[in-house]
C-alpha cells in the first residue's frame, strides 16, 4: 500500500511539473492519512548544489509532519529558483527523498552568421553569460531580444535559432544561430489629407527617410515603429509651429510590401485651420510680481501665427523673471482658449507660487569615458539644493561647453518623497582626440599640409593634452602643451606650455627670413562671474632670425650694382653674410644683401640677431551666448594684452581683440558678426617691431587671400624706358603693427537630406593689416633687373587699406572627419596682394 502511495506522489509531481501543482495537495492528503513525521532529508541528484542548499529551500524539516500543503510549496519553491530541470519528492519510509536534476552552466555564449551586429553589441543585449544558469525561458527571452535588436536596425526578416552543445561536469556551451536578413528599407513615405504643404516638404521634416542609394551612411531610412511614433510627434510640431493649432494626426500605418523586403509609411492627417494669437495676459496673486509687467515680457504679439514653441519660450522667459524677483518655484500653466469662428488662440499664463522641491539625488548617465567629477563640478545644483530651472540650464550649457560630449540632455524623475525630486544628467560621449590635416591651393604657391594630434579630455579627467608635430612646407612646429582644468581641486586652471618650431619664409611670398624659438610658459585662469573668466601667462623663449643669403654686386660706394646674383656651389642654409673682400679688376664687390657695406640694405636684416622674450600678459572672456556650441542669440567678448620687456631683449606692448555676436533668423539660418583687430608697438628703445613678432593674415584668417597674402609688402617694379610697360613682381611680406577684421557669415539651408551631415555658410569678410614703424620702412632703392636688364625700383607698400572677400563655405561632418571648404572671390585688393580661390581642412577624431 505505502508503495502504491509513494507511486501516486511521484505522479501527482510529475503533474505538477506540467503545471498542475494543485495536484501536489491531493496526494499529500492522501499521505497524511497515514500520519507519522518526517525523520530525515535525504537529496539525490545533486552534483554543483549543496545539498544543505537544497534544503533551505524546503518548508519542511526533519521532525516535521507529511504535510501536502507545505510540500506543495516546497515544490514550487524548488522550480522558482532556476537552478533545476526536474524536482520530484518521494516518501521511503519515514524519510523524505528529494530527487533534483540541476539546470546545466553555461560554458560559453557564441554567435554564429552575425555579420550586421557584431558579438560586442549582442552580448551587450543578452542576459545569457559564461557561468550563468542555462534555462530554455532564459533562452527565449534572449532570442527575443536579439531580434528587437536586429529590427532596430531595420532587419525584419533576421532569425535567431538558439542551440546548445552539452559538455562535461554538466556544461554547454550556447550558440545562436542567427540569419540577419536584408535590411527592411523604406520604399515610400505617403501623405493622406495634407492640402497646404507638399508630401516633400513633410518628408523633410520628419526623422524617417526614404530608401535611397546614396543613403548609404544612414540608418534612418530603416523601417523603426519607434521612430515612426517620434516622427508623428515631429508632425504635430511643426504644423503647430505654423499656426495650425487643431492639426492631428489621425493615423500613421506601415504596410509591407509583396516582396517583403520595403515598408510603405501612410500618415493620414487632419491640417486643421490656420490660427493667430489672440489676447495674451498674464494673471498672478503673487506680491512681487506685476501682470502688466511680466505680460510685456511674453515673447508673443496679438495677431502673430500661432507657434506652439513661443508658447514654451514664454513659459521660459516668465520663470525666469519669477526668478529674479525672488520665486524660486512658480508654476506656470498656460490656458488656451481657441476660437473657430476668428481662428485665433487666446493665451493667459497664470503664475502661482509651486510647492518647494529640493534635489535628493544628481544621476550621471552615459558617461562611459569621463569620470563623474568632471561633469558634477560643471553642474550650478547640488544635492541637497532647492531645484531651480534657470540654473539647471546653465547646468547644462555648461556640460555642453566642454566639448567632450555630442548631446547632454539633464531629465527630472520624482524622489523617495513629494517635495524630492532625482536629476538625470544624460551625456553622450563623443571623439576627444583629433588628429587633423589641413591642407589648400594658392593662386601662386604650392600644396600646404599641416598635421597635429591632440587630447582634450586625457583619461576621462578633463585634462587637456596637445602632442602637436607639425610639418608643413613653411614650418616644423613641436608644440607640448597640459591643462588641468581643476589645479589643487579649485575652481583654477593652471598649465604649462613647451614649444619648438622652425620657420622657413625664404619663399618671395614672406620676408625672406627663417627662424627658430624655442621657449616655455605658464598659465593661469579662472572665473571672476558666471559669464567673465581672467587667465594670467607667463612665457620665456628665444627667437633666432636669420635672413636668407641674396648675394648681390656693389660698387666701392655701397650703391647697387646688380641683384639676384647666383650663389656660389656651396652655399647653404643659415651661413653667414659674405665678406666684402672679393673683388675684381672693375672695382666691383659680390657682398650679402645684409651686408654692411650695403648703404640700402633691407631693414628685415637688423632682425637678424638672437634675442631672450620674456612676455606677460592676460586675457579677459566675457561669454553671453544662449549655447556654447550652435548659439543663436548673445555675443562673446575676448581681450588680451601681453607686455614683453620684464627682462629679456626685446620690448613692446601687444592688444588683441575680438567680439561676436549671434542671431538665429528662422531655424537652419543664423546670422554672426565677428569683429577682430590687433596692435603691436615698441616702447623702452627705437628698434622698432622684429618682423617675427609683426601681424601675418590670410589662409583661414582671412579667407580669399593666402597665408600672409595681405598687408605691408615689397614690391619691385620693372619700367621699359621704351614702351612705358611696367612689370610688378611682388616682394617679402613685412606683417604688420595693426590689423583690423570684420567677418559677417549667414549659415544657410542647403536642402540636402540631413543624413549627409553637410552645412553651408554664407561670408563677407573686410579688413586689412599695416602701419610699420619709420624705421621699419626701406628707401626707395633703383636698380638694374637681372632678368630683363631694364631699370628697375624697389618700394615698400604699407598703408592699411581696405581688402575684402566673399564666398562660401562647405562644412561636411564626413564619417572620415569633419571637413571644411572655403570658395572665395575677391572684392577689394591691392595689386600686390596674394589670393587664393580654394582652401580645404580636415580633422579626424578619436
Amino acid at each position: 500500500m505505502r508503495t502504491f502511495i509513494a507511486a501516486t506522489f511521484l505522479a501527482m509531481l510529475s503533474i505538477a511539473f506540467g503545471g498542475g501543482f494543485g495536484t501536489v495537495s491531493q496526494a499529500s492528503a492522501q499521505e497524511s492519512e497515514f500520519g507519522g513525521a518526517i525523520r530525515s532529508i535525504i537529496v539525490e541528484g545533486n552534483q554543483r548544489i549543496e545539498a544543505r542548499t537544497v534544503e533551505s529551500y524546503l518548508l519542511v524539516e526533519p521532525g516535521d509532519s507529511f504535510d501536502g500543503e507545505r510540500l506543495d510549496l516546497s515544490l514550487k519553491t524548488l522550480f522558482a529558483t532556476g537552478l533545476f530541470a526536474d524536482v520530484s519528492l518521494d516518501r521511503r519510509g519515514q524519510d523524505l527523498v528529494v530527487r533534483v536534476v540541476e539546470n546545466p552552466i553555461i560554458n560559453r555564449v557564441l554567435f554564429e552568421g552575425n555579420n550586421a551586429l557584431d558579438d560586442d553589441k549582442l552580448r551587450e543585449e543578452v542576459q545569457a553569460a559564461p557561468r550563468g544558469i542555462f534555462t530554455a525561458a532564459r533562452v527565449q527571452a534572449d532570442v527575443q531580444r536579439i531580434l528587437e535588436l536586429y529590427r532596430q536596425s531595420g532587419r525584419f526578416a533576421a532569425n535567431v535559432e538558439p542551440q546548445y552543445k552539452p559538455l562535461d561536469q554538466n556544461r554547454v556551451d550556447l550558440i545562436f544561430t542567427i540569419e540577419d536578413g536584408p535590411v527592411t528599407g523604406v520604399r515610400a513615405i505617403n501623405f493622406i489629407g495634407n492640402e497646404v504643404y507638399s508630401d516633400r516638404r513633410l518628408r523633410s521634416e520628419i526623422v524617417t527617410r526614404q530608401s535611397r542609394l546614396w543613403r548609404f551612411f544612414s540608418s534612418n531610412d530603416n523601417y523603426d515603429p519607434s521612430r515612426l511614433e517620434f516622427d508623428r510627434e515631429l508632425l504635430r510640431q511643426f504644423y503647430q509651429n505654423n499656426g495650425y493649432y487643431d492639426f492631428r494626426v489621425i493615423s500613421a500605418v506601415a504596410d509591407l510590401t509583396p516582396d517583403q523586403e520595403d515598408f510603405y509609411i501612410t500618415f493620414t492627417i487632419d491640417e486643421g485651420d490656420q490660427y493667430e494669437f489672440g489676447e495674451i495676459s498674464v494673471e498672478t496673486a503673487l506680491e512681487k510680481l506685476n501682470n502688466d509687467a511680466l505680460a510685456r515680457l511674453v515673447p508673443i504679439q496679438p495677431g502673430e501665427l500661432y507657434q506652439g514653441d513661443l508658447i514654451e519660450s514664454s513659459i521660459d522667459t516668465l520663470t525666469f523673471a519669477a526668478g529674479v524677483a525672488g520665486y524660486a518655484f512658480v508654476d506656470i500653466r498656460p490656458r488656451l482658449d481657441a476660437d473657430p469662428e476668428t481662428n485665433t488662440v487666446n493665451v493667459t499664463f497664470a503664475i502661482d507660487e509651486g510647492p518647494r522641491v529640493y534635489i535628493e539625488r544628481i544621476n550621471i548617465e552615459g558617461n562611459t569615458q569621463t569620470l563623474d567629477r568632471v561633469v558634477r563640478r560643471e553642474l550650478r545644483i547640488s544635492e541637497g539644493d532647492a531645484f531651480n530651472r534657470v540654473l539647471l540650464d546653465r547646468s547644462r550649457n555648461r556640460v555642453r561647453a566642454l566639448g567632450f560630449f555630442k548631446d547632454v540632455t539633464i531629465t527630472e524623475s520624482p524622489g523617495s518623497e513629494p517635495d524630492r525630486t532625482v536629476v538625470d544628467v544624460t551625456v553622450e560621449e563623443q571623439p576627444t582626440g583629433e588628429l587633423s590635416f589641413a591642407a589648400g591651393f594658392s593662386s601662386t604657391d604650392s600644396f600646404l599640409l599641416d598635421l597635429s594630434v591632440s587630447q582634450r579630455n586625457l583619461r576621462g579627467r578633463g585634462q587637456s593634452v596637445v602632442a602637436r608635430v607639425s610639418a608643413s612646407e613653411r614650418q616644423q612646429i613641436v608644440d607640448l602643451r597640459f591643462t588641468e582644468p581643476r589645479f589643487l581641486d579649485r575652481n583654477l586652471s593652471a598649465g604649462v606650455d613647451v614649444f619648438a618650431n622652425a620657420s622657413d619664409f625664404s619663399d618671395i611670398q614672406f620676408g625672406g627670413f627663417e627662424t627658430e624659438t624655442i621657449g616655455a610658459g605658464v598659465r593661469v585662469g579662472f572665473p571672476l562671474s558666471e559669464s567673465t573668466s581672467l587667465g594670467l601667462r607667463y612665457r620665456l623663449q628665444q627667437d633666432d632670425i636669420n635672413v636668407n643669403d641674396s648675394n648681390i654686386i656693389i660698387d666701392s660706394n655701397g650703391q647697387l650694382l646688380t641683384s639676384a646674383v647666383e650663389d656660389p656651389p656651396d652655399s647653404n642654409r643659415f651661413r653667414q653674410p659674405i665678406e666684402s673682400d672679393i673683388t675684381d679688376p672693375d672695382n666691383q664687390f659680390l657682398v650679402d644683401i645684409c651686408d654692411p657695406a650695403f648703404l640700402f640694405r633691407d631693414t628685415t636684416c637688423r632682425s637678424e640677431r638672437k634675442e631672450i622674450s620674456s612676455i606677460v600678459g592676460y586675457t579677459f572672456r566675457w561669454d553671453r551666448r544662449n549655447d556654447p556650441i550652435a548659439p543663436t542669440r548673445g555675443f562673446d567678448f575676448s581681450l588680451s594684452q601681453d607686455v614683453a620687456g620684464v627682462g629679456g631683449d626685446v620690448q613692446y606692448f601687444r592688444t588683441d581683440l575680438t567680439a561676436s555676436t549671434y542671431r538665429g533668423i528662422i531655424k537652419g539660418v543664423r546670422a554672426s558678426l565677428r569683429l577682430s583687430a590687433g596692435t603691436i608697438e615698441p616702447w623702452g628703445n627705437d628698434e622698432g617691431i622684429r618682423i617675427n613678432n609683426r601681424f601675418f593674415k590670410g589662409g583661414n584668417s582671412f579667407r580669399g587671400f593666402d597665408v600672409a597674402g595681405l598687408g605691408p609688402r615689397e614690391i619691385s617694379r620693372v619700367v621699359n624706358p621704351e614702351t612705358g610697360e611696367q612689370i610688378l613682381r611682388r616682394g617679402r611680406a613685412l606683417g604688420g603693427n595693426v590689423y583690423y577684421i570684420g567677418t559677417a557669415e549667414l549659415t544657410i539651408p542647403n536642402f540636402l537630406p540631413e543624413e549627409y551631415g553637410i552645412n553651408s555658410a554664407l561670408f563677407v569678410e573686410a579688413g586689412s593689416v599695416g602701419e610699420l614703424d619709420d624705421i621699419d620702412i626701406d628707401d626707395p632703392l633703383f636698380f638694374t633687373d637681372t632678368t630683363t636688364g631694364l631699370p628697375a625700383v624697389r618700394l615698400s607698400k604699407t598703408a592699411a587699406s581696405l581688402r575684402a572677400s566673399a564666398g562660401i563655405s562647405i562644412f561636411w561632418d564626413s564619417p572620415f572627419g569633419p571637413i571644411r571648404f572655403d570658395f572665395s572671390q575677391i572684392l577689394r585688393r591691392e595689386e600686390y596682394d596674394r589670393t587664393e580661390t580654394f582652401r580645404f581642412s580636415t580633422s579626424t577624431r578619436f
